[in-house]
């Protein structure tokens, strides 16, 4: 295995100074909008980044901090018209971070965070304890002790869990397409998505079959490391992808996420791990979305008319490029009404395991976010990433919103009659 990538590296360097510092990136960046500073903007991140890599700035905190301060979101790609490559800057700068000794207490809370997440079966066992938790009254009694306030990330880790889900049901390894095939593709069930939105999962296979495809659902896939790459351990990166590459059957046409930040790493897999076979892969991914908007979905009308609104996920609007299918599958929904957000791909402050990490900046976000969506009158909010629905769904609880958060497929699955255990 190679060694992690550097600011310094050649290629690194060259690809920092495709910025031509023109500032158009800057009002899209949240963490600029809300703070204002220069240094919190993706220009001044990649200036600390350059000064950095050619030795004219040191690894210190105070650069740390603002790199930390990221979201990782992505918008300032998008708007970029000399083509940064952002979010592989950032993770490439955070890789030489974390060959640094880090603070004790971002080094304790990262290190269970990522010992936790991308661990499907550590996490199933960790849902076990808090439904226990739940059900036994103590997170009420620990709630009123006001012993959360004195522990923010632990505070925020116990209001994003409104209920802990019930152990999911094993998915079928095989579903067959419903009619003639129009191909074979595979299924990621995801970590956080397998437990938390199973429901997500099996209405993304009823679909895919529906829409003439067979579903294979391989057994043992583990978790496709973007937690780990986001914080810059890229050998662990490397280690997670390189086992689920292997996972996948060769034989699939398409590689099908239904997790916004999973398929944004997958998709750039091969510029973290060489071989033919990550490239095969990373090529062969795509949102479910994308695959189900070619087909002809038989969708009927919803018992009720349904007034929503459609929030793009950071790493599907801006690290995959898709926003046009999930808001053509919505307005096919008979009796669905489809009212565009303002500020639509401004990010909610989820970020993987940001809000967990820094919850006073993610809280902003928030606030931006649901202020949107009050101005829709929408009473659904869709969005194809669960970290987002989690964070948009806590907010509302907290300031008594009468809010529905659900992914795409969850709102097709009903119109197209295969929802349901």
């Amino acid at each position: 295995m190679t060694s992690a990538p550097a600011l310094a590296d050649a290629a690194t360097l060259a690809m920092l100074r495709t910025c031509v510092h023109c500032g158009i990136c800057l009002p899209q960046c949240p963490t600029y909008r809300v703070l204002g500073e220069e240094m919190d903007s993706p220009r001044g991140r990649l200036y600390l980044m350059r000064a950095v890599a050619e030795g004219r700035l040191e690894l210190t905190d105070t650069v740390t901090r603002h790199l930390d301060l990221c979201l990782g979101c992505r918008a300032c790609e998008t708007a970029c018209p000399a083509g940064v490559r952002f979010g592989v800057l950032l993770e490439t700068a955070r890789a030489d971070v974390a060959r640094r000794p880090q603070p004790r207490r971002r080094r304790w809370l990262t290190a269970l965070l990522l010992a936790t997440f991308p661990e499907p079966e550590r996490l199933g066992w960790i849902f076990g304890l808090a439904r226990r938790y739940q059900r036994w009254g103590l997170q009420r009694l620990v709630r009123a002790s006001g012993l959360l306030t004195r522990v923010p990330p632990l505070a925020a880790m116990d209001a994003l869990l409104d209920r802990a889900p019930e152990e999911p049901e094993p998915l079928p390894e095989y579903v067959p397409a419903r009619g003639r095939s129009r191909g074979r593709v595979a299924m990621l069930t995801g970590c956080v998505q397998r437990h938390l939105f199973a429901d997500v999962n099996r209405d993304t296979i009823r679909l895919l079959s529906l829409a003439g495809w067979d579903v294979v659902v391989p057994r043992g896939q583990g978790c496709c490391g973007a937690l780990d790459l986001h914080a810059g351990r890229v050998d662990a990166f490397r280690e997670r992808a390189g086992a689920l590459t292997a996972a996948f059957p060769e034989d699939v046409d398409w590689i099908v996420t239904n997790a916004a930040g999973c398929g944004a790493a997958l998709r750039e897999a091969d510029h973290w791990l060489a071989g033919a076979a990550t490239v095969r892969l990373a090529a062969r991914v795509r949102d479910v979305t994308e695959l189900l908007v070619d087909g002809d979905l038989p969708l009927q009308p919803l018992p009720e008319p349904l007034t929503v609104t459609y929030h793009d996920a950071c790493h599907l609007a801006h690290g995959q490029k898709v926003r046009a299918a999930p808001r053509a599958l919505l307005a096919r929904i008979p009796g669905l009404r489809l009212v565009e957000l303002r500020d639509s791909d401004l990010c909610c402050g989820s970020a993987g395991i940001y809000n967990i990490l820094e919850p006073a900046m993610a809280d902003q976000l928030l606030d931006l976010k649901l202020a949107r969506i009050a101005e829709t009158g929408a009473r659904v909010v869709a969005a194809g990433n669960p970290g987002c629905l989690v964070q948009i769904a806590r907010g509302a609880r907290e300031r008594g919103l009468d809010l529905q958060l659900v992914h795409p497929v969850t709102l097709l699955a009903r119109a197209a009659g295969v929802s349901g255990p």
